[in-house]
C-alpha cells in the first residue's frame, strides 16, 4: 500500500471519529422534534403542528384517549379546508400566526416548541383573557353572541370534535344503540358514564 492510501484512509478515520458525535446529536435532535404523520388539507406544516400541539394540551390523553388519539387535529383541517370560505380561511390562519407570535414573544419559542408546563400556562392565561360564550336557554344562545375569539373557538370545536368520535361514543361514553324502556327516577351512582346517545 503506497503512503497516498494510507494517508488518505487516516484522515477518513480520523474525520469520521470526529463527526459522529456531532452526527448523532444531530440524529437526536431531529428525532425530538415535533412532527405530524398526516398529509394536511389546509395547514401549513407549521399550523398542523400548532393545531396536534393545541388540541393536545387542551385534552390530553390520560386512561382515556386523547384528542389525538382520535385526530382532531385531522377533524379541524378538514372542517377548515371544506366548510370555511376564503375569508374565514384567511382569518383562522392570521388568529394562529398571532397565537403563535404571542408565544414567541413571551417564551421564546413556537406553541408546538414549547415544554408541557408552558403550553399549559399559555392556555391558563388564554382561558383568563378570552371572552366567553353567552349562556343559553333551551340550547339557543341569550343576548348576541360577541366573537370568541381563536382559543375559545378552537377549545370548543376540540370538545365537540371528540365527543362526536365514534371511538368515544362507543368505548368511552355510555353507548346502547337499541336504548331500552325509560326510567325516569334512576339513582345517579347507577347511571354511570355520560351517554353518547
Amino acid at each position: 500500500m503506497n503512503r497516498r492510501k494510507v494517508l488518505r484512509k487516516g484522515g477518513l478515520i480520523a474525520g469520521g471519529a470526529i463527526m459522529a458525535p456531532t452526527l448523532l446529536s444531530l440524529l437526536q435532535s431531529c428525532q425530538s422534534q415535533p412532527r405530524i404523520d398526516w398529509q394536511p388539507e389546509f395547514f401549513t406544516t407549521e399550523e398542523a403542528l400548532l393545531m396536534s400541539s393545541l388540541v393536545d394540551t387542551i385534552l390530553p390523553r390520560t386512561e382515556t384517549p386523547g384528542a389525538l388519539d382520535v385526530k382532531v387535529d385531522v377533524f379541524l383541517d378538514k372542517v377548515f379546508a371544506k366548510t370555511f370560505d376564503e375569508e374565514s380561511q384567511v382569518n383562522i390562519r392570521s388568529q394562529m400566526a398571532d397565537f403563535n407570535q404571542s408565544c414567541e414573544q413571551k417564551y421564546g419559542d413556537s406553541f408546538s416548541d414549547l415544554s408541557k408546563e408552558d403550553k399549559v400556562e399559555v392556555l391558563k392565561s388564554a382561558e383568563e383573557n378570552s371572552p366567553k360564550f353567552n349562556g343559553s336557554v333551551w340550547g339557543t344562545a341569550v343576548g348576541t353572541q360577541k366573537p370568541v375569539g381563536f382559543y375559545r373557538s378552537i377549545k370548543s370545536m376540540t370538545i365537540w370534535a371528540y365527543f362526536t368520535s365514534e371511538e368515544i361514543g362507543k368505548n368511552v361514553l355510555n353507548y346502547d344503540p337499541i336504548p331500552q324502556e325509560y326510567e325516569g327516577c334512576k339513582p345517579l351512582s347507577e347511571v354511570g358514564n355520560r351517554w353518547s346517545l
